[in-house]
């Protein structure tokens, strides 16, 4: 089982228009969708759609929009109750697949709610295989929960059980608290896109897009603990680096539409094929395959298996130095 963790989950709401964006003038919309988002709720709806067992911990009341969206859509859930609404984060999306997003704050979290977060993801522990924390974190939440996170469910396996795997898909602050100093546990995956990989190595992300030059910044993430990363570096594809290998694929050829969810669903199709016992080439070529097929689609739709076309990606091993 995938354990998702969504700790500022939101109603993802995309306008498609008709036209280029121009600031200030009156746009057409071709339409409007809804979907609910946040990029755990995001990894579940795509871990769901290929097949696996998927429970997606969050925020939210009985009748939240985001709890109903799951319920609706059939994904496994777990909340912890709290007051008021999610936040509405809006994407802009023109016809040439240019995505324009605006993310609101989200509702403020208590240490109480946050204890009772930490309670069902240990809970929940004892039978997933992947837990993933990710996305940003909502106002007044310490900046390095996700770092303690880590720590706490990394000890759950320390008297010599099954130990759960974790993953970190975050940015700024909160990414930057993993490697703190005082931090002595890493995740076992992060998944950075090339301005992260940048805000972790001090790097130019636009040299970052190189996949050598990525591949050698992700080592070096490798050396302070991390266990495996993958970096999506956008149309140019990702790498995956390990402690063993370094590898990279090439997004195929698309007609990008929207870029919403890519890296969420990146992130799915190398979870799903790390439940299916893939390779390490395998599992990124899964996750290049994933998340063109995501840029692919209009608005905020997700791929599912139909969608996929693992074929048409190759990945190669590269040097990291």
């Amino acid at each position: 089982m995938i354990v998702t963790l969504t700790a500022n989950p939101s109603v993802d709401r995309t306008v498609t228009l008709t036209e280029p964006l121009r600031r200030g003038q009156v746009h057409r919309a071709a339409g409007v969708t809804t979907q609910p988002g946040g990029k755990g709720v995001n990894v579940a709806r795509v871990v769901a759609a290929g097949g696996a067992p998927v429970v997606a911990v969050l925020p939210g009341a009985e009748d939240d929009p985001v709890v109903r969206g799951l319920r609706t859509a059939g994904i496994g859930f777990r909340t912890v109750p709290v007051p008021g609404e999610p936040r509405v984060n809006l994407t802009i999306a023109e016809t040439d697949g240019t995505t324009t997003k605006i993310n609101a704050p989200g509702r403020p979290l208590t240490g109480r709610e946050l204890a009772e977060l930490t309670s069902v993801l240990v809970e929940l522990s004892a039978e997933a295989a992947w837990i993933v924390l990710s996305g940003s974190l909502p106002p007044g939440v310490p900046v390095d929960w996700y770092a303690e996170l880590v720590a706490t469910l990394s000890s759950l396996g320390a008297n010599g059980a099954a130990r759960t795997r974790i993953a970190v898909d975050t940015s700024d602050a909160p990414l930057l608290a993993l490697f703190a100093e005082s931090v002595r546990t890493a995740p076992d995956l992060i998944k950075p896109n090339s301005d992260e990989l940048a805000q972790l190595t001090g790097l130019d992300p636009v040299e970052l897009n190189d996949p050598v030059a990525a591949a050698t910044a992700a080592a070096s993430l490798i050396d302070r603990g991390v266990g495996a990363v993958l970096a999506t570096l956008g149309a140019a594809g990702a790498v995956l680096v390990t402690a063993e290998d370094a590898w990279f694929a090439a997004a195929p050829p698309i007609v990008p539409r929207s870029t919403v969810g890519a890296g969420d669903s990146a992130l799915a199709g190398y979870l799903l094929a790390d439940l299916a016992g893939a390779d390490p080439a395998d599992r990124l070529r899964a996750a290049v395959a994933y998340g063109s097929a995501a840029t692919a689609l209009p608005g905020t739709e997700l791929p599912g298996p139909a969608d996929i076309a693992p074929v048409a990606v190759t990945a190669r091993p590269l040097p990291t130095s």
